[in-house]
């Protein structure tokens, strides 16, 4: 009786998975999918998504072959839009694993049904991001210098110290286990896609793929644990990598990057936009394939908008911190950087940022505008705007005017730094939407299982 009044008394938690769904029509709606042939919709996506990573490779192609002249980088702005451009991206690959791995261990089942799609804007975004540093040194074809490994170059050898360098181990390292994680999570899926194949390649391809999965007990057992163990692995990168990347600044004796909030401010920065991109795609996922807004939720939507808000507040905290420190440590140099950064000749940059970042945002404490689809649509691509301008403005306005007003200069972005910068959206979605037809876009193994939570009857977990 009193167990009866306390589970009365609880709180009935929402359906993560809405409609009249079975184990089946769960199956039949994600896979059907890949099954069937791609409307005019899609083609029409991919056309435009092509047509961008054309312009990418054009461009890219143009700079390898005549140089890095022809972008806006120059002295006293040896720094331009590839390390901005570079540093966006990776942020973006944040949100992917920390859905996945660290709500998993948490045991938040709300991660269920965008977790599979996060994780491959993860992996799309850390291999856009790959290609900017290696553009950067321009001789992208030495890249295999940065690589420390036995060779003949006598006393060349990678310099161990340099925060460019531990750059290539921390991405790297995450972009593996983001990868292995990614793939293991899909290996009973893609079993489920191999049984219901009927053509011979298709099974052939998907069996080889799915790793001979039959489903046993024994199979789960080991697949639970290998797949904790990623989780488990994944976490502590989450927070390393884009640590080690805002060291690329930090270790720096420049005014206005060296700093130790650094670390945490781009951590907190980068879940912000990697989440601001989860909601874009998201939005778009609910719009292109409608049977998906009965798995992707008001409600999850909901809780990355609660998350866009906490961590805009945590960035417009750092924005404000940084002016603290740089009028509390004394130093004329670092005041100087943090005015000129506000009011200077790039204050219009630093202005888009706070407004996209931090006020935008904040629209979210509404809970109509955090359940309306149209207005979370807007406000992430305010979001991804304003993160790609807090990477602008941090370094260009550190470099545009330094210690000597005779060294002092403009960056001013070309056509070649537009280009891969748009045209690095045209390689992330082409990649993305490949993917929603030839992989599960849902966890159907892991929907399954909280297909009863906040039904009658079911559990509240």
């Amino acid at each position: 009786m009193r167990s009866r009044g306390r589970s009365s008394l609880m709180l009935k938690r929402n359906q993560l998975v809405l409609g009249e769904k079975t184990y089946k029509t769960i199956t039949e709606d994600i896979v059907h999918l890949l099954e069937k042939f791609p409307p005019k919709q899609y083609f029409a996506l991919l056309f435009s998504a092509k047509v961008l990573f054309l312009l990418y490779i054009v461009t890219m192609g143009a700079i390898v072959f005549k140089g890095m002249g022809l972008q806006g980088v120059n002295h006293p702005v040896g720094w331009g839009t590839d390390i901005i451009t570079f540093v966006f991206w990776i942020g973006i690959g944040h949100a992917g694993t920390l859905i996945s791995a660290i709500l998993f261990l948490f045991r938040q089942k709300w991660r269920t049904s965008i977790a599979r799609t996060a994780e491959a804007m993860t992996v799309f975004a850390v291999m856009v991001a790959g290609t900017f540093p290696i553009l950067h040194t321009g001789r992208p074809w030495l890249g295999y210098w940065l690589l420390p490994y036995p060779n003949q170059r006598g006393p060349l050898w990678v310099n161990f110290r340099s925060p460019l360098l531990w750059d290539v181990f921390a991405v790297s390292t995450y972009a593996t286990v983001s990868m292995v994680f990614w793939y293991v999570g899909m290996v009973p899926d893609l079993a489920t896609i191999r049984d219901r194949a009927k053509h011979p390649v298709r099974k052939a391809i998907y069996g080889v793929l799915s790793l001979g999965w039959r489903g046993t007990a024994r199979a789960w057992n080991h697949y639970e644990i290998v797949y904790m163990l990623l989780a488990g692995l994944s976490t502590p990168l989450v927070l390393s990598v884009h640590s080690i990347v805002s060291f690329d600044f930090a270790v720096a004796g420049l005014p206005g990057w060296h700093t130790t909030i650094f670390p945490p401010y781009f951590v907190a920065g980068a879940v912000f936009s990697g989440f601001g991109m989860v909601v874009t795609l998201m939005t778009l996922l609910r719009h292109v394939v409608p049977v998906f807004k009965d798995y992707i939720t008001i409600d999850h939507m909901e809780a990355m908008c609660k998350i866009i808000m906490c961590t805009g507040l945590m960035v417009g905290y750092a924005y404000g911190m940084e002016f603290f420190i740089a009028w509390y440590g004394g130093s004329p140099y670092e005041g100087f950087v943090f005015v000129n950064r506000a009011f200077g000749p790039y204050g219009w940059a630093y202005w888009i940022m706070v407004t996209c970042n931090v006020i935008i945002p904040q629209v979210f404490w509404f809970k109509k505008a955090r359940t309306t689809i149209g207005i979370m649509f807007v406000v992430s691509i305010f979001v991804n705007i304003g993160m790609w301008f807090e990477r602008y403005v941090i370094v260009v306005t550190s470099l545009h005017r330094d210690f000597l007003p005779a060294n002092w200069g403009m960056f001013d972005m070309t056509f070649f730094d537009f280009g891969p910068l748009i045209g690095s959206f045209g390689m992330f979605f082409t990649l993305f939407l490949i993917y929603l037809r030839t992989l599960p876009p849902i966890a159907i193994a892991e929907v399954k299982p909280v297909l009863s939570v906040g039904r009658d009857g079911g559990h509240h977990g």
